[in-house]
């Protein structure tokens, strides 16, 4: 995987906008008005993560107002289907972009860990799905949601560090290349 390999920034652009369109959906359509409705945040959006305790405590409150359960729900089934997905694909395309980093503090990196910063973008995006499914049972009458409401926080834990992990090495990258051509 070569950097910047025939993907045209073009391309790139577009699935950013349209992760921020979603994004914007998501904030404006789901959680702004979901977070009106009850007075507490979608745990989605917990960067810090959650505990159970936080997950028991959304399981009452969704028993409690139908139209919070809804809201929900709706999101799950709209844009947090496409999200994760659009993401992900924007991710692994700013990964073949940039390229994997010859060293890592001056140190070379062996081939097949450079290889495998490819595969961060999609440990996100099946994270994300992850905790999607888990909210869905959790806070539904279906399935196991106490295995549900177990699993739900370390799936927020493990999308929003492996996204985090994906963007420090992103701008790493960037900056990588963008110091290169001064170096010679």
């Amino acid at each position: 995987m070569k950097a910047g390999s025939a993907i045209p920034l073009w391309v790139v652009a577009l699935l950013a906008a349209l992760c921020l369109a979603v994004l914007a959906w998501t904030t404006f359509g789901f959680v702004v008005p979901f977070k009106h409705e009850t007075g507490q945040a979608v745990l989605d959006t917990y960067f810090a993560g959650y505990d159970e305790s936080a997950v028991f405590h959304m399981q009452k409150l969704l028993d409690e107002n139908e139209t919070a359960t809804k809201l929900l729900r709706a999101m799950y089934f709209g844009p947090e289907l496409i999200f994760p997905a659009l993401l992900t694909a924007l991710l692994f395309l700013a990964f073949l972009m940039l390229g994997s980093a010859p060293s890592w503090f001056g140190r070379p990196v062996h081939p097949l860990a450079a290889k495998a910063v490819y595969l961060l973008p999609f440990i996100y995006g099946i994270a994300d799905y992850s905790e999607n499914i888990a909210s869905l049972i959790a806070f539904g009458h279906s399935g196991s949601p106490s295995l549900a409401a177990e699993l739900l926080p370390w799936m927020t834990r493990l999308k929003f560090a492996s996204l985090a992990i994906c963007f420090i090495l992103l701008a790493r990258l960037a900056i990588i290349r963008w110091l290169a051509p001064r170096e010679h």
